[in-house]
């Protein structure tokens, strides 16, 4: 088990190398949603730079990792050509980043915590699936839909499903050689033996994906093999630092308060609050250690960054699960990793915009299939069929939903399935706290009430989130007769998170049927 290091340094190694994953995935991400919304590609860097290092350092999530949103480019496709103006469109994106401010403020957060966990799992499943199937064309050295893409109608008119068929006509076998010898490299990483020789627990996989793609290239030169610029990143290069700066372009302050940039203002802030809060509670499943980010004030942190990247010329930013999901499989524990993968996205525009743009995206595409299996394993739908129909069926769903609509689209749908499944049994206080003091510690009992749904997540969460450190806890479920899995499996995180903070914690009366098909807690006493 990991030491207790909650420190901004106190897992730098990891957090160091979890880093430069995260920002090679960040690189293409950001040029390609900044393409598909039809906006300069320096926009794409701007917000990925404002993401990684304000909005990670005001953030409370230790994991998450912010930058343009996919979900977010038809909005920006559309708001820039009616507004007709990229100056007035940032305008919008700087009161998106105020009334995220005030959103917070109003302690909106909370609305987070009423999606079903079933639909939350069910939304990493459907954007694993998805980069999976997005990543094959490039793979195979077809690029016409933009790194990035999540929707299912693509802008080079083909959808998802279609473009795996267009592509077998462009295969570039260069492309091919570069794929198959990335995934050998980032498998024979994933191994035991691998893993246990010191040098390669330093060096990640995807790095020595990228330098031997690179490699591998410039040996095709002047061959048939040979990738040319088209299939490589495209990151903007400026010959001085002048042409660097002039790639920044500012918001028109006069056009603020016009009506339809209000509207579109107030518009991408709720849909980017929605897409933030809901990788905020994905985020925070995926975490190894299940810390709860303080939701307001992350919309807070999103909100700062977007009246920032809206006054420099960046996109809309929230928090993105592809990059999340990456920083935490590849060994991110601190937020120091987030911060430190928009100082390199810094560093590259400016000095290596050249070097990175050799880098092929067939590399890319392997370190991207390899992110989207990890979020889809097939142990995960055997798990959610374990737990029965109610679960099961809103997870589907949603895959479904997502992966032939849009995010927020099978969210909604998800959700409206889940609701149908659930009794509201209990609408009241799903527990009461007694709690003592003494001079050297806190005595806390939560006894349980007789039903308990999702909809009594946020009030669970917010208890177990403030017990202080150092305590003596008892959770009493012996009254309990319906308890849903997800409180079931906040309780299961809250004592693997115990563990980490010296709190003495005993469940009882988990023993018996609570009418759900979760597996249950038995009664335990720990304390480290």
């Amino acid at each position: 088990m990991e030491s207790h290091k909650t420190g901004l340094f106190s897992n730098f190694k990891s957090d160091l190398s979890a880093s430069l994953v995260v920002f090679l995935v960040a690189v293409p991400l950001c040029l390609g949603i900044a393409l598909a919304s039809g906006a300069p590609l320096f926009a794409g860097i701007i917000s990925g730079i404002i993401g990684g290092i304000l909005v990670g350092l005001i953030s409370g999530s230790a994991v998450g990792v912010s930058g343009p949103a996919a979900g977010l480019a038809v909005i920006v496709l559309a708001g820039i050509q009616d507004l007709e103006s990229f100056p007035v469109f940032l305008a919008a994106v700087v009161v998106s980043g105020i009334i995220q401010i005030l959103l917070g403020i109003a302690k909106a957060g909370i609305i987070g915590y009423y999606f079903p966990s079933s639909v939350i799992k069910g939304m990493l499943s459907a954007i694993g699936i998805i980069i999976f199937l997005k990543q094959i064309p490039h793979a195979f050295g077809y690029d016409a839909d933009p790194e990035g893409d999540l929707e299912f109608f693509q802008p080079d008119g083909e959808n998802t499903f279609s473009e795996l068929f267009t592509m077998l006509d462009y295969i570039q076998e260069g492309a091919v050689i570069i794929f198959v010898i990335s995934m050998v490299i980032l498998i024979l990483w994933e191994t035991k033996f691998m893993k246990s020789i010191k040098v390669f627990q330093i060096v990640q996989g995807p790095l020595v994906v990228v330098i031997a793609g690179i490699i591998i290239n410039q040996l095709f030169s002047g061959s048939s093999l040979y990738i040319d610029e088209t299939h490589m990143v495209s990151l903007p290069v400026a010959a001085t630092f002048t042409e660097f700066i002039n790639q920044f372009t500012f918001f028109d302050p006069s056009a603020l308060f016009r009506k339809d940039v209000l509207i579109l203002g107030a518009t991408i802030a709720v849909v980017g609050s929605l897409e933030t809060l809901l990788c905020v509670e994905a985020t925070d499943k995926l975490d190894p250690q299940k810390r709860i980010t303080p939701t307001n004030r992350e919309l807070i942190a999103q909100g700062t960054g977007n009246i920032f990247s809206g006054m420099i010329g960046g996109l809309p930013i929230t928090q993105v699960i592809v990059r999340s999901s990456a920083n935490i499989q590849s060994g991110g524990r601190t937020k120091l990793s987030a911060i430190f993968h928009g100082v390199l996205l810094l560093i590259s525009a400016i000095f290596i915009p050249n070097i990175l743009n050799l880098i092929p995206l067939s590399s890319l595409a392997a370190i991207l299939i390899l992110v989207g299996y990890k979020l889809a394993k097939p142990s995960l739908f055997k798990q959610m069929f374990s737990a029965g129909r109610s679960e099961f069926v809103p997870f589907m769903v949603t895959i479904l939903g997502i992966i032939f609509t849009d995010l927020l689209i099978g969210i909604l749908l998800g959700l409206t399935v889940g609701i149908f499944h659930i009794l509201y049994n209990n609408f009241r206080k799903p527990y009461v706290v007694e709690t003592t003091k003494s001079d050297d510690s806190t005595k806390l009992r939560l006894e349980l009430s007789e039903n308990l749904t999702f909809l009594n997540k946020a009030s669970i969460i917010e208890t177990v989130s403030h017990i202080p450190d150092d305590s003596e806890v008892t959770i009493d479920a012996s009254r309990s007769h319906f308890i849903h899995p997800d409180i079931l499996e906040i309780l299961e995180d809250f004592k693997k998170n115990a563990e980490y903070r010296n709190i003495t914690l005993d469940i009882i009366g988990l023993d018996k049927e609570h009418d759900n098909p979760m597996k249950k807690l038995k009664k335990v006493t720990k304390k480290i």
